[in-house]
């Protein structure tokens, strides 16, 4: 989340004004993340998140925005996009699309333990049971037709050692996405990018998971080694941290068991999901957008994930 678009404060109480929810008492710019324009929105009404979308066009966003509420009536803490009088989710401020959504309680556990991973793992799996009867498809859009496409972008950017890597492990997950073991895995919409920063606790509960502008239909795998990738490393050299992913894994299926096809391919996924990041951050990085509360991510930290998830594969034994 970031500022790209400066949103004034009579735009705001236009929105409010349509979406019958009083007057405006405060409206603050979110600094972090990089793909939208974020908001603080406290109104009459109560608090809310106005995001205003940067990439992503208006024939995009129905689908993220009606997974959130189809979500949300299901039971899972995520934010509730806001309807106008004509029940529309999708508006439209300084000249963006735009969304308003409720603002979740809590904060950010950038620390967890692996209690805050067990109950990562178990609403994961719930929100994948939930979400199998959405009816709006859209592919994952950071999956592997785009990691094809931007790399090579990114590639003259990268000295050697690093560039080999980008070209091997690409080559390597377009082998896999091939093959019938991946052809089988269980499939539906995902989140796709359920880091530590997206997910809200008040102790060691959890309270809300946000930020669903990356999801997509893809497999559910994926969507689990990309937050294995996050929760469940040690940040500085990206190492696994086993009692972590074990607390979250156990969790996952004890909602949703693993197939064997799924088994079979998480070390690979594994790697999938930290190529992605990887590739996404360099591009970043290295091709970055003007935003008056920008800080790109660091892409070493992804490559150090993936270096790691190559020489150390995940083991069977975590799935014990």
């Amino acid at each position: 989340m970031a500022v790209y678009t400066e949103v004034s404060p009579a735009a705001a109480r236009a929105l409010l004004k349509r979406l019958r929810l009083g007057a405006l008492l405060e409206l603050r710019g979110i600094q972090g993340g990089i793909e939208n324009t974020n908001y603080f929105v406290t109104c009459e009404g109560g608090e809310f998140v106005l995001t205003l979308f940067e990439r992503l066009t208006a024939e995009q966003l129905p689908f993220y925005l009606h997974l959130m509420k189809h979500l949300a009536h299901a039971g899972i803490p995520v934010p509730d996009p806001q309807a106008d009088p004509q029940g529309e989710i999708l508006h439209q401020v300084a000249g963006k699309p735009a969304s308003l959504a409720t603002r979740l309680a809590g904060s950010s556990q950038l620390a967890p333990a692996p209690a805050h991973c067990a109950a990562v793992g178990q609403m994961l799996a719930r929100m994948h049971l939930a979400a199998r009867n959405f009816e709006r498809v859209q592919p994952n859009l950071r999956a592997l037709p785009w990691w094809n496409e931007t790399a090579p972008t990114v590639l003259p950017h990268l000295p050697p050692a690093q560039a080999a890597l980008l070209r091997a492990e690409l080559a390597y997950q377009n082998h896999v996405a091939a093959g019938s073991a991946y052809g089988a895995l269980p499939r539906g919409p995902v989140h796709a990018d359920l880091f530590r920063d997206n997910v809200l606790f008040t102790g060691e509960q959890l309270t809300g998971i946000f930020d669903f502008y990356f999801a997509g239909v893809d497999t559910w795998l994926f969507d689990l080694a990309v937050t294995l990738n996050d929760w469940c490393v040690h940040l500085p050299t990206g190492a696994h941290d086993e009692e972590r992913a074990q607390a979250l894994l156990a969790a996952y299926e004890a909602v949703r068991p693993l197939s064997a096809a799924e088994r079979e391919l998480l070390p690979t996924m594994a790697r999938a999901g930290a190529l992605r990041f990887w590739l996404s951050r360099l591009w970043d990085w290295h091709l970055p957008r003007q935003a008056s509360l920008l800080t790109p991510h660091d892409p070493t930290h992804f490559e150090r994930v993936l270096r790691q998830r190559i020489d150390h594969p995940l083991t069977s034994a975590l799935l014990a």
